[in-house]
Protein backbone atom coordinates (compact mmCIF):
# COMPACT_ATOMS: atom_id res chain seq x y z
CA UNK A 1 0.00 0.00 0.00
CA UNK A 2 2.54 2.79 1.19
CA UNK A 3 6.29 2.53 -0.39
CA UNK A 4 9.29 1.64 2.05
CA UNK A 5 11.15 4.58 0.00
CA UNK A 6 8.63 6.74 1.83
CA UNK A 7 9.14 5.55 5.73
CA UNK A 8 11.89 7.99 7.05
CA UNK A 9 9.21 10.94 5.62
CA UNK A 10 6.18 9.37 6.84
CA UNK A 11 7.89 8.70 10.49
CA UNK A 12 8.95 12.26 10.61
CA UNK A 13 5.36 13.57 9.80
CA UNK A 14 3.25 11.38 11.76
CA UNK A 15 5.60 12.72 14.84
CA UNK A 16 5.50 16.50 14.27
CA UNK A 17 1.67 15.50 13.52
CA UNK A 18 1.48 13.99 17.13
CA UNK A 19 3.75 17.19 18.73
CA UNK A 20 1.31 19.66 17.45
CA UNK A 21 -1.62 17.90 17.62
CA UNK A 22 -0.19 17.71 21.87
CA UNK A 23 0.68 21.58 21.59
CA UNK A 24 -2.99 22.02 20.25
CA UNK A 25 -4.27 21.44 23.93
CA UNK A 26 -2.82 24.78 25.28
CA UNK A 27 -4.31 26.62 23.11
CA UNK A 28 -8.46 28.51 22.82
CA UNK A 29 -10.57 26.02 21.26
CA UNK A 30 -10.55 27.65 17.65
CA UNK A 31 -6.94 27.21 17.48
CA UNK A 32 -7.09 23.91 18.93
CA UNK A 33 -8.95 22.72 15.69
CA UNK A 34 -6.72 25.00 13.23
CA UNK A 35 -3.50 22.55 14.58
CA UNK A 36 -5.22 19.28 14.13
CA UNK A 37 -7.01 20.07 11.07
CA UNK A 38 -3.42 21.09 10.42
CA UNK A 39 -2.02 17.45 11.37
CA UNK A 40 -4.19 15.76 9.77
CA UNK A 41 -3.91 17.30 6.78
CA UNK A 42 0.13 16.38 6.42
CA UNK A 43 -0.49 13.20 7.88
CA UNK A 44 -3.50 12.06 5.23
CA UNK A 45 -1.01 13.89 2.42
CA UNK A 46 1.99 11.97 3.15
CA UNK A 47 0.43 8.71 3.43
CA UNK A 48 -1.31 9.80 -0.28
CA UNK A 49 1.90 10.61 -1.87
CA UNK A 50 3.70 7.87 -0.95
CA UNK A 51 0.74 4.88 -1.78
CA UNK A 52 2.59 2.79 -4.06
CA UNK A 53 -0.27 0.57 -5.64
CA UNK A 54 0.12 -2.79 -7.73
CA UNK A 55 0.03 -2.50 -11.85
CA UNK A 56 -0.32 -4.58 -14.36
CA UNK A 57 2.51 -5.30 -16.49
CA UNK A 58 2.07 -5.61 -20.54
CA UNK A 59 4.59 -8.65 -20.92
CA UNK A 60 4.89 -7.60 -24.45
CA UNK A 61 7.95 -7.93 -26.16
CA UNK A 62 9.58 -5.20 -27.66
CA UNK A 63 8.26 -3.10 -25.55
CA UNK A 64 9.36 0.14 -23.37
CA UNK A 65 7.43 1.11 -20.77
CA UNK A 66 6.59 4.30 -19.01
CA UNK A 67 8.63 4.60 -15.61
CA UNK A 68 6.63 7.21 -14.15
CA UNK A 69 2.87 8.34 -13.69
CA UNK A 70 2.61 12.22 -14.97
CA UNK A 71 1.82 13.42 -18.02
CA UNK A 72 3.89 13.56 -21.11
CA UNK A 73 5.00 17.13 -21.59
CA UNK A 74 7.54 16.57 -24.93
CA UNK A 75 8.38 14.29 -27.67
CA UNK A 76 11.12 15.39 -29.97
CA UNK A 77 14.16 14.79 -31.65
CA UNK A 78 17.46 15.60 -29.27
CA UNK A 79 21.09 15.04 -30.08
CA UNK A 80 22.50 13.04 -26.89
CA UNK A 81 25.56 14.48 -25.41
CA UNK A 82 27.53 11.66 -24.96
CA UNK A 83 27.36 10.07 -28.31
CA UNK A 84 26.52 12.94 -30.08
CA UNK A 85 23.69 11.24 -31.99
CA UNK A 86 19.89 11.89 -33.02
CA UNK A 87 17.79 10.03 -30.10
CA UNK A 88 14.16 10.83 -29.44
CA UNK A 89 13.36 12.31 -26.04
CA UNK A 90 10.11 11.80 -24.36
CA UNK A 91 9.52 14.20 -20.61
CA UNK A 92 7.18 13.04 -18.48
CA UNK A 93 6.03 15.61 -15.25
CA UNK A 94 5.11 14.16 -11.82
CA UNK A 95 2.50 16.33 -10.05
CA UNK A 96 2.56 16.01 -6.38
CA UNK A 97 -0.45 13.80 -6.70
CA UNK A 98 0.90 11.17 -9.52
CA UNK A 99 1.96 8.01 -7.46
CA UNK A 100 6.14 9.16 -7.49
CA UNK A 101 7.42 5.12 -7.21
CA UNK A 102 9.29 4.53 -10.37
CA UNK A 103 9.18 1.48 -12.20
CA UNK A 104 11.66 -0.29 -14.58
CA UNK A 105 11.22 0.46 -18.67
CA UNK A 106 13.23 -2.21 -20.03
CA UNK A 107 14.12 -5.54 -19.74
CA UNK A 108 17.87 -5.84 -19.52
CA UNK A 109 21.18 -4.88 -17.39
CA UNK A 110 22.07 -1.70 -15.65
CA UNK A 111 24.94 -0.64 -17.95
CA UNK A 112 24.99 3.41 -16.82
CA UNK A 113 24.12 4.91 -13.66
CA UNK A 114 25.44 8.39 -12.37
CA UNK A 115 24.70 10.88 -10.32
CA UNK A 116 24.56 14.64 -12.15
CA UNK A 117 24.38 17.50 -9.64
CA UNK A 118 22.52 20.61 -10.84
CA UNK A 119 19.75 23.49 -10.23
CA UNK A 120 16.56 22.67 -9.18
CA UNK A 121 14.81 24.60 -12.37
CA UNK A 122 10.95 24.12 -12.41
CA UNK A 123 10.14 20.65 -14.32
CA UNK A 124 8.40 22.39 -17.35
CA UNK A 125 11.58 24.52 -18.03
CA UNK A 126 13.04 23.68 -20.77
CA UNK A 127 16.91 24.00 -19.79
CA UNK A 128 15.61 21.42 -16.67
CA UNK A 129 16.66 18.80 -19.39
CA UNK A 130 19.81 19.70 -19.63
CA UNK A 131 20.51 21.73 -16.48
CA UNK A 132 19.04 20.07 -13.29
CA UNK A 133 20.46 17.83 -10.66
CA UNK A 134 19.54 14.04 -12.05
CA UNK A 135 20.02 10.66 -11.46
CA UNK A 136 20.97 9.47 -15.21
CA UNK A 137 20.59 5.08 -16.09
CA UNK A 138 20.93 3.32 -18.62
CA UNK A 139 19.94 -0.28 -19.47
CA UNK A 140 20.41 -2.47 -22.00
CA UNK A 141 19.24 -5.72 -23.30
CA UNK A 142 21.18 -7.08 -26.25
CA UNK A 143 18.80 -5.53 -29.00
CA UNK A 144 18.44 -1.45 -27.52
CA UNK A 145 19.67 0.31 -24.81
CA UNK A 146 17.32 2.80 -23.49
CA UNK A 147 18.70 6.11 -21.20
CA UNK A 148 16.39 7.54 -18.34
CA UNK A 149 16.87 10.57 -15.94
CA UNK A 150 14.95 10.80 -12.72
CA UNK A 151 15.38 14.82 -12.66
CA UNK A 152 15.03 17.36 -9.31
CA UNK A 153 12.73 19.99 -9.54
CA UNK A 154 12.01 23.67 -7.58
CA UNK A 155 10.48 21.44 -4.85
CA UNK A 156 11.48 17.70 -5.55
CA UNK A 157 15.32 17.70 -4.13
CA UNK A 158 15.42 14.03 -3.19
CA UNK A 159 16.14 11.12 -5.41
CA UNK A 160 15.84 7.93 -4.62
CA UNK A 161 17.75 5.12 -7.21
CA UNK A 162 18.33 1.59 -5.73
CA UNK A 163 20.17 0.07 -8.71
CA UNK A 164 23.61 -0.98 -9.16
CA UNK A 165 25.86 -1.36 -12.49
CA UNK A 166 25.60 -4.66 -13.86
CA UNK A 167 22.50 -5.61 -12.02
CA UNK A 168 20.08 -7.39 -14.00
CA UNK A 169 16.73 -5.71 -14.46
CA UNK A 170 12.70 -6.80 -15.40
CA UNK A 171 10.39 -4.01 -16.68
CA UNK A 172 7.77 -3.03 -14.88
CA UNK A 173 9.80 -3.26 -11.13
CA UNK A 174 9.98 -0.42 -8.88
CA UNK A 175 13.38 0.85 -8.50
CA UNK A 176 13.37 4.54 -6.67
CA UNK A 177 11.30 7.70 -6.52
CA UNK A 178 11.72 11.85 -6.95
CA UNK A 179 10.24 12.68 -3.60
CA UNK A 180 7.85 15.67 -4.09
CA UNK A 181 7.21 16.42 -7.74
CA UNK A 182 9.58 16.51 -10.42
CA UNK A 183 10.24 14.70 -14.01
CA UNK A 184 11.85 11.71 -16.06
CA UNK A 185 13.53 11.67 -19.25
CA UNK A 186 13.50 9.34 -21.36
CA UNK A 187 15.90 9.02 -24.21
CA UNK A 188 15.30 6.03 -27.07
CA UNK A 189 16.91 5.40 -30.35
CA UNK A 190 15.72 7.48 -33.12
CA UNK A 191 14.24 3.97 -34.88
CA UNK A 192 12.27 3.30 -31.83
CA UNK A 193 8.09 3.71 -32.61
CA UNK A 194 7.05 6.20 -29.86
CA UNK A 195 3.54 5.49 -29.28
CA UNK A 196 2.69 8.09 -26.89
CA UNK A 197 1.69 11.97 -27.11
CA UNK A 198 2.38 15.40 -25.45
CA UNK A 199 -0.25 16.11 -22.81
CA UNK A 200 -1.23 12.34 -22.68
CA UNK A 201 -1.08 10.70 -18.87
CA UNK A 202 1.23 7.66 -18.08
CA UNK A 203 1.05 4.52 -15.79
CA UNK A 204 4.69 3.63 -14.39
CA UNK A 205 4.99 -0.35 -15.43
CA UNK A 206 1.98 -0.15 -17.40
CA UNK A 207 1.77 2.81 -20.38
CA UNK A 208 3.89 1.37 -23.74
CA UNK A 209 5.99 4.25 -24.57
CA UNK A 210 7.46 2.93 -27.56
CA UNK A 211 8.35 -0.80 -29.75
CA UNK A 212 11.20 -1.44 -31.40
Amino acid sequence: MFTSYGNSTMTKVFIMSLLISAAALLFPIWLRIVFLLTACTAMLFTLYFFRDPDRKIPYENRTVLAPADGKILLVQQHVQKSSGKSVTLISIFMSPFNVHVNRIPLSGKVTHLQYCPGKFLMAFDPQSVENNEKMEIGIDNGEIEVFFNQVSGFLARRIVCTLQVGETVNSGNRFGMIKFGSRVDVTLPSSASVQVQPGQTTRAGETILARY
